[in-house]
């Protein structure tokens, strides 16, 4: 795995990214906040000669290649790395060039959950609501049985069956291609739900945590848990509070949506991060020097119920 500096609070420069980028490729990262420290410290960047995104993505694919040239200490460059590379890159694509894709391998897929845990943590989940459900299945007869684990989030179909059944079009498919919810507009009927043929979507009935818990001098922590509990989510971009009658997940049908307040914002979904195995993948299918777009020319590649014809957008290497 690759060493991820500290990312330096200061505008990058020509020369200050160029040094940078020796202590390591995370340090880009500071390339793509530079355009809002000069006005959040009150200082001019009249005299700093500013990288445009185009050129920070550049450098910072430069110093990936040195480093996979270099193999620094035996070890490759981490996937995350060049999967960040071909995200900047797709961000810097017009928006209807774009193809995101989730591949998920399941031969690297350990089943630890830990894709699940940090879907719920980003997207401050409650209980009964999962988009990153990891299923299981038992392959074979005793006394040679093998188990093989199988992340299921939503599969962005490119021709999703759960769009046209909703009666007032608030699911849809936006202008990245994602599957979203507009939680004003949903009115509860579960619809998509019975539609969705991955079962990739469940319905927010306002439970917590904490609701069914004694909290009297028991529960060590309980008033700050339960706060956090009704704390806004940031999905689609905007943030949505659990106690607003008219733009609350709460009484509504939610999913997975490739965390995409946190793609169009450079950073990969908090699933792929999280993966201890290196199971999922995520990218631009548009772009043949993606990873992404590698991985689903592999022979061994295949999509669930592709029978149906919903063409999804997540692939399984098996």
């Amino acid at each position: 795995m690759s060493r991820q500096p500290t990312i330096p609070l200061t505008p990058v420069s020509r020369r200050g990214l160029l040094g940078a980028l020796v202590a390591g490729a995370g340090a880009l990262a500071a390339a793509s906040v530079q355009a809002s420290i000069p006005a959040a410290t009150g200082k001019s960047n009249e005299s700093i000669d500013v990288l445009t995104p185009e050129e920070a993505l550049a450098a910072y694919e430069a110093e990936i290649a040195r480093l996979r040239a270099a193999n620094i200490n035996g070890t490759p460059v981490d996937l995350l790395e060049r999967m960040r590379t071909d995200l900047l890159r797709a961000l810097t694509k017009p928006v209807n060039e774009r193809r995101w894709v989730m591949v998920i391998d399941l031969r690297a897929c350990v089943g630890c959950h830990g894709c699940t845990i940090a879907c719920v943590a980003e997207n401050k989940l409650p209980p009964g609501v999962v988009y990153r459900p990891v299923l299981e299945e038992e392959i074979g007869r005793y006394p040679n049985v093998s188990r093989r684990f199988i992340p299921r989030p939503c599969m962005q179909c490119d021709n999703p069956p759960c769009t046209s059944v909703c009666p007032v079009s608030a699911t849809y498919t936006n202008e990245h291609g994602v599957v979203a919810v507009d939680y004003e507009q949903c009115i509860g009927c579960r619809a998509c739900i019975a539609a969705c043929p991955y079962g990739a979507r469940t319905f927010d009935f306002g439970y917590t945590y904490t609701a069914n818990t004694t909290t009297s001098g028991v529960m060590f922590g309980a008033e700050q848990a339960v706060s956090y509990e009704q704390v806004s989510t940031f999905e689609y971009g905007k943030l949505h509070a659990r106690h607003d009658a008219h733009d609350s997940p709460v009484g509504n049908v939610r999913k997975c949506h490739f965390c995409m307040h946190r793609v169009l914002n450079g950073e990969l979904p908090a699933c792929v991060t999280t993966c201890i195995g290196r199971a999922t993948f995520f990218g631009d299918a548009n772009d043949p020097e993606s990873l992404v777009s590698e991985l689903i020319a592999k022979p061994n590649v295949m999509r669930l119920k592709e029978e149906l014809g919903t063409e999804p957008r997540v692939y399984y290497l098996q």
